[in-house]
């Protein structure tokens, strides 16, 4: 496993010349050390059209220095979000940093790769810029001896490598003779903090800028060599904010973003088989599905039909192994209930007949994670946020279309409820609850799209779709768990006790099961009078 870090640091752009000014005179710094010098090559690895670099992912390979290794910087807040400013400006940068161990030179550690699949969607990271750096450290303490900040004050020389110095050769400074690699050298100070709070930043703005520091026009080395133009450097501009005067449209960018925004960042922790990462990301796939489906009048048919199949088969992707999980964790749970020694019996039983499956369904979907499919839809995904492909009804204010789309919702819910009511006991009447749960769902989704432009109403109506989903799941899975009990008691050859075990847990399940009806149906009454006085 990576190990991770969190650097704040500011980049500033300065002379050669530059004298590194008296350090002791920041406010807050009482004591400065003494200058201690590195050696520092790094090779980064990124594709021929800088996939990495516009998103401000730098992974690369150094060698010199205390943190020699791998290592990989993503930006804290999301390699989409952000104000497009590639970390320049005022503000000081927050990015994860994550490191391993030197390894091979051009084979990348597994650890950081599962990061950056998303990104790199079927392409080969290959090194693009060879980095040599003569790096000059003072680290800042403060009072009792607290180590505040260390500036770095580096000169820097880069090459370009393989396909990035034929298309480098295009931009930036004057191209170099035919088969010659392009080499840039420039200096440049970094402020970085160690225990010291953000506050520092400022109170160093003044000194360093007297000694010539502008802030850097790139948000690292890589993004400044590549001669990226800021805009692209940086994390790519994410949507404007949704405005009660602005078009409905924005509402769904904007969901839909944060949506993308969680499955590329939960995307690492299935491949690194993380708790909860399948569940988080299968609950980002729901929302986009759900949003574009209760939004697609606004939008041509055929993108959002496309793009709902595609959400939908990963989303049972996603479903089989989560599903499997939670089942197992049920069973295990109630399972502890029995006596000891019949506990120990039943839990080994279930580990054989459900872990096999859950196994050989995670299988799959590292299959799926890794497919043209999934990277496909990926960029369709991003496809659409960037160029929506919106009718001309997606001008309609989002305020007056928010109501009509979430009343919309509630009418949905309360059909299938009724429908739930008709009838009474078996399959047909669990199918309806079912359906119930998912257009509850549907609800929650739709309501917390609207939360911009509606805010506390919106969010009323979103918990109240939300109480009734999580009541109603609790139900379908006791109805699931009741149905497989029932098969694997009756499997041929079965012990006894073991038998007469799943007997008992069938019976459970059956009992749970009707304790969650009767709580719907309570929450139900409620809701469905909270719902209709205050639907926006």
């Amino acid at each position: 496993m990576a190990l991770q870090a969190v650097e704040v640091e500011k980049k500033y752009d300065v002379g050669h010349d530059a004298e590194v000014p008296s350090l002791a005179e920041i406010p807050g710094v009482v004591r400065v050390g003494e200058p201690h010098v590195d050696t520092l090559e790094a090779v980064y690895f990124d594709t021929a059209s800088h996939t990495l670099a516009s998103r401000d992912i730098t992974l690369r390979r150094r060698t010199g220095g205390v943190d020699a290794g791998w290592h990989l910087k993503l930006t804290v807040e999301g390699p989409r979000s952000g104000d497009g400013s590639g970390g320049s400006g005022s503000e000081p940068q927050r990015r994860r940093e994550l490191h391993a161990p030197l390894g091979q030179p051009g084979v990348v550690p597994d650890s950081l790769l599962a990061h950056v699949l998303a990104y790199l969607r079927g392409e080969d990271a290959a090194p693009v810029v060879r980095l040599k750096t003569q790096r000059t450290t003072y680290a800042l303490y403060g009072a009792d001896g607290v180590h505040l900040a260390d500036l770095a004050d580096d000169r820097v020389s880069a090459e370009l490598l393989g396909a990035a110095g034929g298309a480098g050769a295009a931009v930036g400074d004057a191209a170099a003779p035919e088969g010659e690699a392009r080499t840039r050298q420039w200096r440049e100070w970094e402020l970085e903090l160690v225990h010291g709070s953000p506050e520092l930043f400022p109170a160093a703005e003044e000194i360093l800028a007297a000694a010539g520091a502008l802030p850097a026009k790139h948000g690292s080395k890589l993004a400044k060599v590549l001669a990226l133009p800021a805009r692209e450097s940086g994390a790519a501009a994410g949507p404007k904010s949704p405005g009660i005067k602005g078009p409905v449209s924005d509402l769904l960018t904007a969901y839909l973003a944060e949506q993308i925004s969680e499955i590329l960042a939960h995307d690492p922790g299935i491949r690194l088989e993380e708790p909860e990462a399948v569940h988080d990301l299968r609950s980002a796939t729901r929302r986009a599905r759900s949003a574009l489906q209760a939004y697609r009048r606004f939008y041509n048919a055929l993108a959002v039909r496309h793009l709902g199949a595609e959400l939908k088969w990963l989303g049972r992707v996603l479903g089989v192994p989560r599903d499997a999980e939670v089942m197992l964790d049920r069973l295990r749970a109630h399972t502890a209930e029995l006596p000891p020694v019949l506990a120990s019996a039943v839990k080994d039983r279930l580990e054989d007949d459900l872990g096999a499956s859950r196994d050989a369904a995670h299988r799959k979907l590292q299959m799926a994670m890794v497919s043209a499919r999934y990277f496909q839809l990926l960029d369709g995904l991003e496809a659409f946020l960037d160029n929506p492909p919106v009718r001309p009804g997606a001008a309609a204010p989002a305020r007056k279309a928010a109501v009509k789309l979430v009343a919309k919702a509630a009418k949905r819910l309360e059909r299938a409820a009724r429908t739930a009511r008709r009838t009474h006991r078996g399959a047909e009447h669990e199918t309806a609850l079912h359906q119930v749960r998912k257009d509850a769902k549907r609800l929650r989704h739709v309501a917390e799209s609207v939360e911009p432009v509606h805010g506390k109403h919106a969010t009323k109506i979103a918990k109240a779709a939300r109480r009734q989903q999580q009541i109603l799941g609790d139900f379908h899975d006791s109805v699931v768990a009741r149905d497989l009990l029932a098969k694997l008691a009756a499997a041929p050859d079965l012990p006894e006790a073991v038998a007469s075990a799943y007997v008992t847990l069938h019976t459970r399940q059956v009992q749970l099961a009707a304790e969650a009806e009767a709580e719907y149906r309570k929450e139900q009454k409620k809701s469905r009078k909270f719902l209709r006085g205050t639907v926006i």
